[in-house]
């Protein structure tokens, strides 16, 4: 059978949402940099951020943010009305964040858990309803939790840059929590995140080249940066925190990718 979305409503939506997610990303910072902006002059990377330098106060800030959620709520309005009911409770998630790293060492978990929340809205905003079809709600909830496990991964890679200023600052992170054993819990965390996205195809009923496409390459570009990244360096957590990400998340998405335009073919063929 022919998948029932149509390549302009996909590449419509996919818009919309690389326009949101880079909206709500510039607000969560501001909302991050506002609740730090006493903590930031503390650590060496954040202490010229705007807020923390006196460059905007935080009137400004404030402004700032609304502007941004008010655009944020112009994207959410473009998708089907369902999605306002999936989209505004995320805004919790965005603002509990910066809280988070001064009661729990794990304030990756709430970063992930509102970064990933877009692999949930992707369903209703094509129109599926979640509610109503078991195995969407099954692949929605088994994708969304694998990219909460990748993304407190590669934070994880990023808090290590931070570790000596954040004792100074008395900021908690998952990397002072396992200083000692990082790279077993990242190695954890990379196969969470491969066996809940090869859970989420099955769920979907993906074939074949998602399964060699997205879960392969995932775990191949995973154990390679898990290798190789050296959590003393600096230099090198930043570069496969900017780098690392890209290289997994663009064979996900290619692998995906794959396996919708071979779905259209084999439905073509199947009439």
């Amino acid at each position: 059978m022919a998948p029932a979305i149509s390549i302009p409503q996909v590449l419509g939506t996919t818009g919309l949402f690389f326009t949101g997610a880079l909206i709500m990303r510039g607000a969560g910072c501001a909302i991050n940099d506002l609740w730090d902006r006493k903590l930031d002059p503390h650590v060496e990377r954040t202490r010229f951020r705007p807020i923390a330098r006196g460059a905007i106060s935080p009137g400004k800030a404030l402004a700032f943010t609304g502007t941004q959620l008010l655009a944020g709520l112009g994207i959410l309005l473009q998708f089907p009305y369902q999605c306002l009911w999936y989209g505004i409770p995320s805004l919790l998630l965005v603002g509990s964040y910066p809280l988070a790293k001064r009661v729990t060492y794990y304030p990756q978990a709430v970063l992930g858990l509102t970064f990933s929340w877009g692999a949930i809205m992707g369903f209703p905003a094509l129109g599926i309803d979640l509610i109503a079809e078991s195995d969407a709600l099954m692949a929605a909830a088994a994708l969304y939790a694998s990219c909460v496990s990748w993304t407190v991964l590669y934070d994880m890679i990023y808090a290590h840059m931070d570790i000596r200023d954040d004792v100074a600052a008395g900021i908690k992170s998952i990397a002072l929590r396992h200083e000692h054993n990082t790279k077993a819990v990242l190695s954890g965390l990379a196969v969470a995140q491969v066996a809940l996205l090869a859970a989420a195809g099955v769920a979907a009923g993906a074939g074949p080249v998602f399964f060699i496409g997205s879960c392969g390459s995932a775990a191949l570009t995973l154990g390679i940066m898990i290798r190789k990244v050296h959590l003393k360096s600096t230099q090198s957590c930043w570069w496969w925190f900017k780098n690392g990400c890209l290289l997994t998340g663009g064979g996900i998405s290619l692998g995906m990718l794959l396996e919708y335009f071979t779905c259209r073919t084999r439905g073509r063929n199947d009439h």
